[in-house]
C-alpha cells in the first residue's frame, strides 16, 4: 500500500546551518563542515528555516526505509559538525619497538616487526590524527571518514595467517565513536 505523502522533519540545533545543492546536503557547525550526496529518484529534501524535511510522494515500503536511512545519516552529520567523532587506537609492540609518526597528512609506521621499509597511509584533510605515547586519537566531523581512517590505520599492521592471540604486535582500535570495545 502506498502512502500519499511520507515526510520526516529534523530540527537543526543552534550553530548548525544546512544548504542543499541539488542532491548534496552540506552542514556547517563548530567542529567543521560535512557534505553528503543523497541520491534517490523518489525522495526529496528541503531546508526550511532550521528544519530539514525529507519526503516522498506516493511512498512505498522501499521509500519509507530510504527516508529512515537518510534521516539517520543527517542525524550523524549533525552530531559530527556539533560534537565530532573520535576513534582511539592502541599501539602494541612486543619485541620490536614501533616508531609511529604523523606529518603533513601522512601516517607512517617504522620498524614494524623489524621491517626496514615504513608502512604509510595518506590521511584525508578532514581527519585529525594525534599520537600520544602508545595511544592514537582519530577525530573528524565526518563519521565515515573517521571510521575508515581508523580502520585503515589498524589494517596497516594486519598480517593474514598470523594468530593475533600469539603475535600481538600491531595497532588496534580500542574505542569507536559512540561505542566502547572491551576485550
Amino acid at each position: 500500500m502506498k502512502i500519499k505523502r511520507l515526510e520526516e522533519k529534523i530540527v537543526l540545533p543552534e550553530g548548525v546551518t544546512a544548504v542543499i545543492d541539488e542532491e548534496t546536503l552540506t552542514l556547517n557547525g563548530q567542529k567543521g563542515q560535512v557534505s553528503k550526496l543523497f541520491r534517490d529518484v523518489f525522495i526529496k529534501m528541503n531546508v526550511e528555516g532550521n528544519n530539514i524535511s525529507i519526503f516522498a510522494e506516493n511512498a512505498t515500503k522501499r521509500q519509507k526505509r530510504m527516508i529512515g536511512t537518510f534521516k539517520s545519516h543527517v542525524k550523524n552529520m549533525i552530531k559530527g559538525v556539533k560534537d565530532g567523532f573520535t576513534y582511539k587506537l592502541k599501539i602494541c609492540s612486543g619485541h620490536f619497538p614501533m616508531n609511529v609518526t604523523f606529518n603533513n597528512g601522512e601516517f607512517s609506521i617504522k620498524n614494524f616487526i623489524g621491517e626496514k621499509i615504513p608502512r604509510t597511509l595518506k590521511v584525508p584533510q578532514a581527519v585529525n590524527v594525534k599520537i600520544e605515547g602508545n595511544d592514537i586519537v582519530v577525530v573528524s566531523p565526518d563519521k565515515e571518514l573517521a571510521g575508515q581512517t581508523a580502520g585503515s590505520i589498524e589494517g596497516l599492521t594486519r598480517r593474514p595467517g598470523f594468530d593475533t592471540r600469539i603475535f600481538q604486535s600491531g595497532i588496534y582500535i580500542t574505542e569507536k565513536a559512540g561505542k566502547d570495545i572491551k576485550g
